[in-house]
């Protein structure tokens, strides 16, 4: 990434765009030197969208139209003075800049530095980990882009916890099928949520409360939608350097409250050892 690349990227850090709305950041971030003087239209065609997109683009960012985030890309190109430019610690091997590939790992660790220090306290994700261990059964809530860290937790949890419910579709079932966990006796509900958040989801926690249940709430941001006082928070944001978002640090979080759950279930090691020895006599797997 050139110097004037890494002038105007650092306009868009930590910004939340849409994927259109990233296509065409990408497009000025790699045409750092011409982009600045590119009509609305000339940059939608390079990003291969409607020019009205690239209006919302501007007023996403904050500026009242295409013309003063022009004004801004030429600023920052001219005296660099955009925040978050990168320094040469994101060089890659033989001192060349990092492209746009490594760019999105370099961001995506940069994440997960900052999760490192918010797990410095561990004493919420203890009490977070009794209150999952202790629900019978435990329904796990992710929907859209969030259903694949709630699977996989399910997948995990369900070798150490003896009722797990993945509940990754929405629709007119989901509450009900969050009131027949409650009914069956959950206490607890644990939620993955991450943009873009679907209504439902908001909907089912409103039951889920509703019905008595405890939500644990893995989301990527104190502000997000889903996050209520009456719930345990923990927060783990996603990464934005590429068109769609990455959730390295979310899932890792999601790992790190599974751990907690197998510290308070007092069977989950023996439970474990039993899974091992039925997969290993049904050849489950290779190795």
């Amino acid at each position: 990434m050139s110097e004037a690349s890494a002038r105007l990227a650092g306009l868009f850090d930590g910004r939340r765009l849409t994927p259109t709305q990233r296509r065409i950041a990408q497009v000025v971030v790699r045409r750092a030197e011409e982009a600045p003087f590119l009509s609305s239209v000339e940059l939608a065609e390079l990003a291969g969208v409607s020019q009205p997109s690239v209006t919302r683009f501007a007023v996403a960012l904050g500026f009242d139209g295409y013309p003063a985030l022009r004004r801004r890309l030429r600023e920052a190109l001219h005296d660099g003075r955009a925040a978050g430019v990168p320094d040469a610690e994101g060089r890659a091997p033989g001192g060349a800049e990092p492209n746009g590939y490594q760019q999105a790992v370099l961001a995506e660790i940069e994440q997960l530095r900052r999760l490192v220090s918010w797990l410095g306290e561990p004493e919420r994700l203890e009490r977070a980990g009794r209150l999952l261990a202790a629900s019978r059964p435990l329904p796990v809530l992710g929907l859209r882009a969030a259903a694949a860290e709630a699977a996989g937790f399910a997948y995990f949890a369900a070798k150490v916890h003896p009722d797990v419910r993945l509940l990754d579709e929405g629709g007119s079932l989901l509450a009900d099928r969050i009131e027949q966990a409650a009914d069956a006796g959950a206490t607890a509900l644990l939620c993955f949520a991450l943009p873009r958040y679907p209504r439902e989801l908001v909907e089912a926690l409103g039951v889920a409360r509703a019905a008595g249940l405890t939500l644990v709430t893995v989301a990527d941001s104190v502000l997000a939608p889903v996050a209520d006082p009456a719930d345990l928070l923990f927060t783990a944001p996603v990464s934005t350097a590429l068109s769609f978002d990455t959730a390295c640090a979310p899932m890792l979080l999601g790992r790190a409250l599974l751990e907690a759950m197998c510290d308070a279930l007092p069977a989950a090691q023996t439970r474990l050892e039993r899974f091992d020895a039925r997969a290993a006599d049904r050849q489950v797997f290779w190795d």
